[in-house]
């Protein structure tokens, strides 16, 4: 058990819907859509904007997020501005004014260096390697002048762990991207970051994981607003 983990019975077990307070708890949210043009190349860690046309159709989905998260988390943000944005609209959907967003680069989606900005139908010859098949590239490829899903892993690691050592027994609200939220659910399950990917991260999603006397588990994956509001 750590010093920095608030002391539970043995089997924390989750019988009714309501998540219990006191734990260290995260709160994994995925960016908006970005725009169009984007989307249609490997934009990865590049700072590109959200879809406007996206953001006014749900305009629900962002009140639905606010009413799920605690009204006292502690909140972190990806540097990018797209996640920047998404966490601004979150907090004005619910009139989160009680405290300021951190920006931590330990969220930002993976960089691929030089082949940013690459079409989707031309990134396949590219790679060295076989790609994931849930994933634009294998968890081991290293793109030139980028990173690798291992060197992504190992930092949203350190974050985790950091930010649970410094707001032990609170909840924290951090938006991110699909793949550094991946990341965080390799480190939870301690389980290879290709075997990770494997798991679906939609734009406005909600994952939760929770460490509990040094040990983590995961409470959701991929969990969807209601859009209708």
């Amino acid at each position: 058990m750590t010093q920095t983990d608030q002391a539970v019975p043995h089997g924390h077990f989750l019988d009714t819907p309501e998540l219990p307070r006191g734990i260290t708890r995260f709160w994994l949210i995925r960016h908006a859509v970005v725009e169009a043009s984007a989307r249609k190349t490997m934009y990865g860690a590049m700072d590109v904007p959200l879809c406007m046309d996206a953001m006014a159709s749900q305009q629900g989905g962002y009140a639905a997020l606010a009413r799920r998260l605690p009204s006292d988390a502690v909140w972190y943000t990806s540097p990018l501005q797209r996640a920047r944005d998404t966490a601004a609209q979150i907090r004005c959907a619910g009139a989160f004014t009680h405290a300021d967003v951190t920006v931590d680069p330990r969220f930002i989606e993976q960089s691929i260096g030089e082949w940013h900005g690459t079409p989707h139908d031309q990134f396949l010859s590219l790679l060295r390697l076989p790609p994931n098949p849930f994933w634009s590239l294998s968890a081991s490829e290293l793109p030139p002048g980028g990173e690798s899903m291992l060197d992504v892993c190992a930092r949203v690691s350190h974050g985790l762990e950091d930010l649970a050592n410094a707001n032990a027994g609170q909840d924290m609200v951090v938006v991110s991207h699909g793949g550094a939220i991946r990341a965080a659910l390799s480190h939870a399950l301690a389980i290879h970051p290709d075997i990770a990917l494997r798991f679906t991260i939609q734009n406005l999603s909600i994952s939760i994981i929770e460490r509990i006397n040094g040990l983590w588990r995961v409470v959701a994956v991929n969990e969807l607003p209601d859009f209708r509001g």
